[in-house]
């Protein structure tokens, strides 16, 4: 009766046993690169590694880029990318390996991140180009590995995964002159997630929780077709081949995200 009674204890302790939903909230901002730029393909040969000159020779795009939105076109300056609001729903199971301490499970999850990143050009017009993207939405399937001290309560892991992500992409400028001609605007797209975070359960089914994720998606097919408008044919866009078509140098979307979990567990 001894041994029976407390082979039950030991199996009660193990709160990370077992299927769960869960919900999240938390903070979701893109990665500022200051090295992202625009790329040009001003002869149209495929290759994006042209400048765009003016008449005397120079180059249209001298006051450069940075990553955020234009505060003027005449200043050349940018406000940085904006922080979001992201949700996420998943279904995991955790199942403790052996009679130890450590956890292993699997999750799938669906989110809405809703985080943004923005890549502005200047030229000399002066005039303001401004690429954007935003991730709508994410399915994701991760693994996460962690410990659970002590009593078991408390779980600290590890994740990491792959999956896709819906990417809306948008672009605008203040040039009023040429037309602009953007492919492939929502695209899903492939890519990965890392991270790690803390669960504590406050009985035997509810947990809260904090989690940290990064993410990387691929992103390396959207592009604006700059064409005559009223434009004349000296115009830095036209004079090479008729036209300019441009890109992100930046093929990949990073992001970072901070989370309040809460789990239900049966």
């Amino acid at each position: 009766m001894t041994c029976s009674t407390a082979a039950f204890a030991q199996e009660e302790e193990r709160y990370f046993d077992g299927v769960y939903v869960s919900g999240a909230i938390g903070t979701e901002f893109a990665e500022d690169n200051r090295d992202d730029r625009i790329l040009f393909d001003t002869d149209r040969d495929g290759n994006f590694n042209d400048n765009v000159n003016t008449v005397t020779g120079a180059n249209a795009f001298a006051p450069g880029f940075c990553a955020g939105t234009p505060v003027s076109a005449a200043s050349a300056t940018c406000r940085g990318n904006r922080q979001g609001e992201g949700y996420a729903l998943r279904l995991g199971v955790d199942k403790h390996l052996g009679d130890g301490p450590f956890v292993a499970g699997v999750l799938i999850e669906g989110a809405k991140p809703g985080v943004e990143e923005f890549t502005t050009g200047f030229s000399t017009t002066p005039a303001s180009y401004t690429f954007a993207r935003e991730i709508d939405w994410s399915a994701t399937a991760r693994a996460r590995l962690g410990i659970a001290p002590g009593n078991g309560r408390a779980l600290l892991y590890a994740t990491g995964g792959a999956g896709f992500a819906r990417i809306e992409r948008s672009f605008t400028t203040s040039n009023g002159a040429n037309s602009f001609t953007d492919a492939n605007e929502n695209d899903w797209k492939f890519g990965w997630q890392a991270g790690g975070g803390a669960e504590v359960m406050l009985t035997r089914n509810l947990g809260l929780g904090l989690e940290y994720l990064y993410s990387r998606y691929n992103d390396d097919d959207y592009t604006v077709a700059v064409g005559p408008g009223t434009a004349p044919a000296t115009n830095p866009f036209l004079r090479e081949s008729g036209g300019t078509d441009m890109r992100l140098s930046n093929d990949k979307f990073d992001f970072h995200a901070l989370r309040g979990t809460v789990s239900l567990r049966f």
